[in-house]
C-alpha cells in the first residue's frame, strides 16, 4: 500500500489484510499534527472504513513519538489570523476532518502509542477501542498551559473512562502521566515491552479480525450509538469555547482603532 500523502503511511498488519496499519509519518515534528497530517489520517481511516477487506485498523506513530499533539506554528498562526487560507476540499478539513471520521469509526481502532502522546495524541485515545502503550510512553493534556480548552471530547470522554477527580487532574494541571499510569486510569489496556507495541498491537488487531467483520461492525455500530450524540455535543461546546478565545486573543494582539 505505501504512503499515503508523505504524511501516514499505510501498510497491512497481516497476510490476509484484514489488518490495516495507519502510521503518522512526521517524525521530525514528534508527528504533530498541522492540517496536512490531519487530512492525510481522516483520509486514511475513510478508506479503511470504506474497504471491506479490511477488519480493523491499528493506529501508531514513527519515531520516539505517538504524536505531540497539535502543531503549535500553526496554532500560533490561526489564533492569529495569519495563517494561509485553507484550500478547497471536500468537507471538513483539519481537525474536524480527522475527530469527525475516529469519533463515528464502523470498525475496531486499536491504538499503538509508541511513545509521546500530548494533546490530541492522548485526546483521541478514548476514540479507540482498545489502546496499547509502549512501557515508556508518557501522556498529558498541556490544555491550561497553552490557555485553551479541551478538545475531541476530552471533557465527556476522561471523566467517563478515569472518573471526575482524575479527569479533573488530567485536564486542569497538564501533568504528565507514565504508561503504567494510564493502565491504572483505563486509558490503556495494558502497556508493552519498550520497541513492542506495534507487534503486540498487530497480533491483538489479528486476533480481533479473525472474526465476522458483521459481529464486528455490529458490536461498535450498538457501542456507539449511545455516545455519538453525547460526543457531538461535548465538541460543540468546547469548538465554541476554542473560537471565543482566539476571537479575543485576535482582539488583544490588534484593538480596533
Amino acid at each position: 500500500m505505501g504512503t499515503a500523502d508523505e504524511l501516514v503511511t499505510v501498510t497491512a498488519g497481516d497476510e490476509a489484510g484484514r489488518v490495516r496499519v495507519i502510521t503518522l509519518d512526521r517524525p521530525d515534528k514528534l508527528n504533530a499534527f498541522n492540517t496536512a497530517l490531519y487530512n492525510a489520517a481522516g483520509d486514511a481511516l475513510k478508506a479503511a472504513a470504506d474497504d471491506d477487506s479490511v477488519s480493523v485498523v491499528v493506529l501508531t506513530g514513527n519515531g520516539r513519538a505517538f504524536s505531540a499533539g497539535q502543531d503549535l506554528n500553526e496554532m500560533s498562526a490561526q489564533a492569529a489570523g495569519t495563517a494561509p487560507a485553507a484550500s478547497p476540499t471536500d468537507g471538513p478539513s483539519g481537525f474536524p476532518r480527522f475527530v469527525d471520521t475516529l469519533q463515528s469509526f464502523p470498525k475496531p481502532v486499536v491504538a499503538a502509542v509508541n511513545g509521546l502522546a500530548v494533546g490530541i495524541g492522548f485526546t483521541l485515545l478514548p476514540h479507540c477501542d482498545l489502546v496499547l502503550v509502549d512501557e515508556n510512553a508518557r501522556l498529558r493534556t498541556p490544555f491550561t498551559e497553552l490557555g485553551v480548552p479541551p478538545e475531541a471530547a476530552s471533557s465527556l470522554l476522561f471523566p467517563a473512562r478515569v472518573g471526575w477527580q482524575q479527569a479533573a487532574r488530567l485536564l486542569y494541571t497538564s501533568e504528565w502521566i507514565s504508561a503504567d499510569e494510564a493502565v491504572e486510569l483505563g486509558i490503556a489496556l495494558r502497556t508493552c515491552p519498550a520497541g513492542t507495541v506495534l507487534s503486540e498491537a498487530v497480533a491483538l488487531a489479528t486476533k480481533v479480525a479473525g472474526f465476522p467483520l458483521a459481529s464486528l461492525l455490529a458490536i461498535k455500530h450498538a457501542m456507539l450509538d449511545a455516545q455519538l450524540p453525547a460526543v457531538r455535543r461535548a465538541r460543540a461546546v468546547e469548538e465554541q469555547s476554542f473560537a471565543e478565545i482566539f476571537a479575543a486573543r485576535r482582539a488583544a494582539d490588534d484593538p480596533a482603532p
